[in-house]
């Protein structure tokens, strides 16, 4: 199949200075194939780069995402890389280095000891990585039964002995929202120094503190056993949360002057649009609380705004082309008079 017939006369040449592209977008989990996704069925030419670190590797399962519940995340990347490759999107696996905006306008995309890509618009969808607090074991047994959201992991985890570590401020509401899930919750106090409405909010809803620092967490066969305290004392665990700190992928972003939010994370409009005209984020690195499919509908919003960015600048192109080319103006044809319609008497 030739380009054009590919991308619909939109994605420009190939050059020797770099493939050209409508739009680049970097990170392909579900935000960035979502992207690329509703970009490539818009017949536009589309790379997607990808370093290969998706931030629920260690999952063996992702929930609340309808008709996909339960599925692996390994295997819905899969099949979203059939997808969008069977729409002409091209996937590179790499690392992005930098992005340099030029006039055109566009960019410049560099990959680490690989090929310079040039695009017309760029998605950022690189996500963010989990700070997690240096407890011996505990990253071990991070995203098996070590874990940090209800929602994701509390129904396969119903009635069984669960612990929240008290590494932060938000442990307590953690442990209180647990509750729905098993009857049998502890919050290990560690460092997290508690209220006295936070004992009686705990106390309330059944939920036991044990107080004493944390030494490390304690697993055998596979399987996480308890957490073992300073004291010695093992309090037994089937599975434990945590609050990890949560660090944007945004160094591209930041890179490129896109201005930050009052919360700390690059500010975007509700289609992921950036402060730096052409540049969209998606997924995680704009949004610390998406979830796979929320993080997915992010990738959609943003396409459809970028391709109708991209729609009325190639209006305006081609329309300078075609005033240039000296072409005649269509005659509008007359619009026949509207006969009056009577009045209705009264």
């Amino acid at each position: 199949m030739s380009e054009t017939a590919r991308t619909g006369g939109r994605g420009g040449p190939r050059t020797g200075h770099g493939e050209r592209y409508d739009a680049v977008v970097v990170g392909a989990g579900a935000a960035g194939l979502n992207a690329a996704l509703v970009l490539g069925r818009a017949r536009r030419r589309v790379a997607v780069v990808d370093a290969g670190e998706p931030r629920n590797a260690p999952a063996a399962h992702m929930h609340g995402y309808l008709s996909r519940d339960g599925m692996p995340p390994a295997a819905l990347l899969a099949v979203g890389r059939e997808e969008v490759a069977r729409y002409g999107v091209d996937l590179l696996d790499g690392r992005v280095e930098h992005i340099e905006p030029v006039d055109g306008p566009g960019f410049v995309v560099h990959l680490a000891g690989g090929p310079v890509l040039r695009a017309r618009r760029v998605v950022v969808a690189t996500g963010l990585r989990d700070g997690l607090p240096e407890l011996p074991g505990l990253a071990e047994r991070w995203g098996l039964d070590v874990l940090h959201c209800p929602y994701c992991h509390g129904w396969e985890l119903r009635d069984r002995p669960l612990g929240v570590l008290g590494t932060g401020p938000g442990a307590v509401n953690q442990a209180l929202l647990l509750r729905q899930w098993s009857a049998d919750v502890v919050l290990l106090a560690h460092t997290l120094v508690l209220t006295a409405v936070d004992r009686e909010r705990l106390a309330a809803r059944g939920v036991r503190v044990v107080e004493g620092r944390i030494r490390r967490l304690v697993a055998d066969d596979g399987r996480l056993r308890g957490v073992e305290l300073v004291t010695g004392q093992v309090v037994p665990r089937e599975a434990v949360f945590v609050l990890p700190q949560l660090v944007p992928r945004d160094g591209l972003l930041l890179g490129l002057d896109c201005a930050r939010g009052e919360d700390g994370w690059v500010a975007t409009d509700r289609t992921g649009r950036t402060s730096q005209p052409g540049v969209w984020a998606v997924g995680n690195v704009a949004d610390p609380r998406a979830q796979v499919v929320i993080a997915a509908g992010t990738g959609a919003a943003a396409a459809f705004a970028l391709d109708h960015e991209l729609a009325a600048e190639d209006v305006e192109r081609d329309l300078a082309r075609h005033r240039a080319s000296g072409a005649a103006v269509p005659a509008v044809p007359a619009v026949p008079a509207v006969p009056a319609v009577p009045a209705v008497p009264a």
